[in-house]
């Protein structure tokens, strides 16, 4: 997983073990079960729910989780940091102090620390420097308050969650909604939590097997911002999908520490997607590199990457949709307020018409109406 280079050899070959006891032989043939591309129907294309349904509630909490899967959300998606005694849970990041009240636990005062993570300096308090006991006094509040002030109405109602409990409630509601309710797991700053022997990936592989969740037909998608975990782990033989993770900007902090000039710029053309390819079954662009904006905040044209990823046999999963005017095209955009909900509905519509496979959104209940909409052949200028 990224492992700092003084300590590689011998850990790779350990990890490999591991990942190889709980995942099983690899396989020869190609990671998909069956090729992306044109013609999907509606059941073909998924709705995950972005950090839960996080446009509703503070995002990766329970909460937000079961919100999602209420509102139709087929993945709910988790990203996992460690906490100090290696307990993988459930936050965007693990700099906490902006979806946590830690700051208002005096107890923790000298926790706040200024680190280096992925080469950007933070300053505020982590989750690898709290116990799981520590982290569980804590409750979570609302990451973009002027913007979504009613989720603050839930503010220091919900803990930090677990990845097991994360796990135990995708159980709970699949039995309760009678259907698979899938999840999409990413691993947060692997090589970081690597280099302060914290790996994120043993325990997550851990977690999976206990909850039944490491067979090729479980509903779990793996993935990460890095390039090393996901090679090391295809090439362990892991079952599940993997994708990696790209942006419109910037590198790879796995490729970054090693001195790899490769950016994701690189790895999104045609021939680094059929490279991708040789290891993940998939790729989350961010939503711009599928359809950019042009220069007055209007959608352009859309770009080749989904045809390129799907020539790779490459499923493509975008994000972030969001409903709110300031995330959404100029064009699209409703009242004057940046927190007045646009037309989300007419951009979804945009984008399923690319090809996508499947989108990220803190609304999925708008996911889900656009999903259907689509199937059901409206075009987006017709929304």
């Amino acid at each position: 997983m990224s492992v700092h280079p003084s300590r590689r050899s011998g850990a790779v070959v350990a990890l490999l073990a591991v990942l190889l006891t709980l995942a099983g032989p690899a396989s020869a043939a190609p990671r998909h079960g069956s090729p992306p591309g044109s013609g999907a129907g509606e059941a073909d294309l998924l709705v995950i729910g972005h950090r839960g349904a996080s446009g509703y509630r503070p995002e990766h909490t329970l909460a937000a989780y079961e919100l999602a899967a209420r509102m139709g959300a087929d993945h709910i998606e988790c990203d996992v940091v460690s906490t100090a005694d290696g307990v993988p849970v459930c936050r965007h990041e693990n700099d906490i102090t902006g979806t946590t009240d830690v700051a208002d636990h005096p107890e923790f005062a000298d926790r706040r620390t200024t680190k280096v993570v992925d080469g950007v300096e933070l300053t505020g308090w982590f989750t690898e420097d709290l116990t799981l006991e520590e982290l569980r006094t804590l409750r979570a509040v609302e990451r973009l308050p002027e913007t979504r002030e009613e989720n603050t109405l839930y503010d220091g109602l919900y803990p930090v969650p677990t990845l097991e409990e994360f796990l135990q409630v995708r159980a709970d509601l699949s039995r309760e909604l009678r259907r698979e309710v899938g999840v999409y797991i990413e691993t947060k700053h692997p090589t970081y939590f690597d280099s302060i022997g914290l790996s994120l990936e043993e325990p997550l592989l851990a977690e999976l097997r206990e909850a039944r969740l490491d067979r090729r037909e479980s509903p779990v998608f793996l993935q990460s911002f890095e390039t090393g975990n996901l090679r090391e782990l295809d090439a362990a033989g892991v079952r599940v999908p993997l994708v990696q993770l790209l942006a419109a900007t910037g590198a790879p902090a796995d490729l970054v520490a090693a001195g790899d000039p490769r950016t994701y710029a690189d790895l999104s053309t045609a021939a680094g997607l059929a490279e991708v390819a040789t290891y993940a079954d998939g790729v989350g662009p961010e939503k711009n590199q599928v359809i950019p904006r042009e220069a007055d905040g209007t959608l352009g044209e859309p770009t080749s990457f989904v045809d390129d990823a799907h020539a790779a046999d490459l499923l493509v999963h975008p994000y972030t949709f969001r409903n709110e005017n300031s995330f959404l095209p100029t064009e699209l955009r409703e009242g004057a307020a940046p927190d007045d909900y646009g037309r989300a509905i007419e951009e979804q519509l945009a984008f399923w018409a690319t090809g996508i496979d499947g989108l990220f959104t803190d609304n999925p209940d708008t996911g889900v109406v656009s999903r259907q909409l689509f199937a059901e052949g409206v075009l987006p200028e017709a929304a």
